[in-house]
This record gives C-alpha cells, sequence and structure tokens, in this order.
C-alpha cells in the first residue's frame, strides 16, 4: 500500500503548512509513511481531472491510500466530490479525511455517509454565500462603496486591511523595512500608506 498526501489551498495568499502539518501528525500516530505528496493552489471549483488531484488518482493503485485534512479539500461540491469518491471505490483506493474522521472503503456505509458529508458541505457553502450577498446588498444600499479604492493593488490594501497590526509592530520598535518586506512592498510605499491613514483623521 502506498499513502498519497493531498494538500489544497485556493489562493497564493493561504498556506499549506496547517494541512501539511495535520496529515504529517495523523500519519505519524497510524505509524503510516507518507510516500508522496500531492500540493497544489487552485480553486476547489476547477475539475478535479485537470488538478494535480487527478493525475494521483489515475496513478493510484488498489489499496492505496489518499489522505487530506477535510473532504472539502477535494472539491467544492457535492457532484463534484461524489465523482471523486465513486472512481476511487471503483479502483480500490482508500480516503480517509482528518477532521471530518471519514473513511472511504468499498463498503455501502462509506458511501452513504460520503453522500451526507458532500451534501452539508454544498449546503453549508450556498448559506455562506447568501449571507455574504445580503450583507453586501445592505451595504450598496447604504451608500457604502464596494471593492478596494481605485488605483490600489491588493498588496497596498492589504497594509490598510492591517493598519492596526502594522502599527502594533510600529509600537514594539519593529523597522518600516522588516514590515515592508513582511507585506511584500516598499518601504517607501508603506510610509506613503502610514501617512495617508493619518491625513485620513
Amino acid at each position: 500500500m502506498s499513502v498519497y498526501a493531498y494538500v489544497r489551498v485556493s489562493t497564493q495568499m493561504q498556506t499549506l503548512e496547517n494541512q501539511k502539518y495535520e496529515i504529517e501528525n495523523w500519519c505519524n500516530k497510524n505509524s503510516l509513511t507518507i510516500d508522496k505528496w500531492i500540493m497544489e493552489s487552485v480553486s476547489g471549483t476547477v475539475a478535479w481531472e485537470k488538478r494535480r488531484l487527478g493525475g494521483c488518482i489515475r496513478k493510484m493503485r488498489k489499496g492505496d491510500l489518499l489522505v487530506c485534512t477535510e473532504i472539502s479539500r477535494l472539491g467544492r461540491n457535492m457532484l463534484m466530490i461524489m465523482s471523486i469518491l465513486n472512481i476511487c471505490a471503483q479502483k480500490g483506493i482508500q480516503i480517509h479525511t482528518i477532521k471530518d474522521n471519514f473513511n472511504l472503503s468499498e463498503s455501502i456505509d462509506s458511501k452513504i455517509i460520503a453522500f451526507a458529508f458532500a451534501l452539508a458541505a454544498e449546503i453549508e457553502r450556498t448559506l455562506i454565500s447568501q449571507r455574504t450577498k445580503e450583507a453586501l446588498a445592505a451595504k450598496k444600499s447604504a451608500g457604502v462603496r464596494l471593492g478596494r479604492p481605485k488605483g490600489r493593488t491588493k498588496r497596498v490594501q492589504r497594509i490598510y486591511d492591517n493598519m492596526e497590526e502594522i502599527k502594533t509592530a510600529l509600537a514594539a520598535k519593529e523597522s518600516k523595512t522588516a514590515i515592508a518586506r513582511e507585506y511584500q512592498v516598499h518601504r517607501n510605499t508603506l510610509a506613503r500608506c502610514l501617512l495617508n491613514k493619518e491625513n485620513d483623521f
């Protein structure tokens, strides 16, 4: 049996390290050695066949184990997750998700549980999406300007979004150069943002 560890984040801003740590910790506790890591930064809405996950599943053989932190790492909707679980069940591939504590085998119980997990995950995402849209609509009707100000890059906007943390770091005598490096901007850009923020008051 070969053990494959799958880690996915949806944006470059997120880190793979937390998922990697959880998988390593679980494998160590269960005396398993990871033979292959599959790590990617891609939206879960992208077809799984076109992701590194698809290439991994095509290579896996009967009895192999695929480990990930939670079932939502496999896909972002019920049909996609069920498609993956169905292919793995047909090939005799086992799947274990750590947070969900779900184990896929060839048994009917596993398939029923997989369906329930996928359905619950999709319902949760739908509710979150609806709440977000309602909140944005309420802000828009109240005259709140949505989105980042015109001309600001994502990195610069990140500075404004984390201004309180930056001010705390400055108060703790952390240099502007170090802070600018952390946010991947030039020191002068950080200084300009700080000045603009002060002029707002």
